[in-house]
């Protein structure tokens, strides 16, 4: 098993950024600077074509370190942000520019559709080994409830594989802008933990419908589904239940009495 390497670390407005390897797979953990041993943590998944810093996924890590006392780790996942692409990366961006620009839905769905099961493939071990190793640091250990905060497109088409094979996962955040082919129905029909799934109403590629179809194929009966209009790239998100993970996880609040 591979063991964390930190390779960076700063602080600031009460939050330690942290880079990290765990062989080649290049991470980042955010904790409170003074923060609780065993503290919840949460695994966040980046959408397709971005990384691990984005400052979408930073703003969302940052808040649930500061508000909850909680540590976030996320991962680049394959070909992506500081991680090399493989000659399949290369040839299925360019298929991606190809279809979006010939306006070919169908081939677009077919390309999204083996891409995104291409990449879960390869990036649940990782994100497995990436647990086995921060498991071993003390400050978090095994004692830390574990969440999954993926959010929406790429994030979800891996994080229901891997909540569905993990149990170290007691609770996930998952969402729409992504195909809902057979292979994830199937994972998703093994997942029993709480769930909230965000739904972006007017997506330009995936159809409602399929979104809802994975909703629905949720086991848990613990699932909440909030959807808002616009598309996945562009949505501002309201009314969405903010304490979902610290009340499944446990909070830690770090705001003053």
């Amino acid at each position: 098993m591979h063991s964390v390497r930190f390779t960076a670390e700063t602080s600031s407005n009460g939050v330690v950024e942290r880079d990290f390897l765990v062989g080649e797979i290049p991470g980042v953990l955010w904790s409170p600077v003074a923060g609780s041993d065993h503290a919840p943590l949460v695994l966040m998944g980046h959408g397709g074509g971005l990384h691990k810093k984005t400052p979408a996924l930073m703003d969302r890590a940052h808040d649930l370190v500061t508000t909850w006392g909680f540590t976030v780790v996320a991962i680049d996942a394959p070909g992506h942000g500081d991680r090399p692409r493989s000659a399949e990366d290369e040839r299925t961006r360019a298929d991606f520019r190809e279809a979006h620009a010939t306006g070919d839905a169908v081939r677009f769905k077919s390309i999204s559709i083996r891409y995104g099961a291409s990449l879960a493939e390869r990036a649940v071990p990782e994100w497995q080994a990436t647990l086995d190793a921060l498991q071993t640091l003390p400050a978090i250990g095994t004692e830390a409830p574990i969440g999954y905060g993926g959010g929406i497109t790429l994030g979800t088409a891996i994080g229901i594989p891997l909540t569905a094979i993990e149990p170290r996962i007691t609770a996930a955040i998952f969402g729409g802008g992504f195909f809902a082919h057979e292979a994830l129905i199937e994972a998703a029909r093994r997942i029993t933990v709480p769930i909230q799934f965000l739904l972006p109403w007017d997506d330009e590629h995936v159809d409602r419908q399929s979104s809802l179809a994975l909703f629905d194929a949720f086991a848990t009966k613990e699932k909440t589904l909030h959807a808002n209009p616009g598309d996945h790239r562009a949505i501002h998100w309201l009314g969405l239940d903010t304490e979902f993970l610290p009340r499944q996880l446990g909070a830690i609040s770090t705001s003053p009495a």
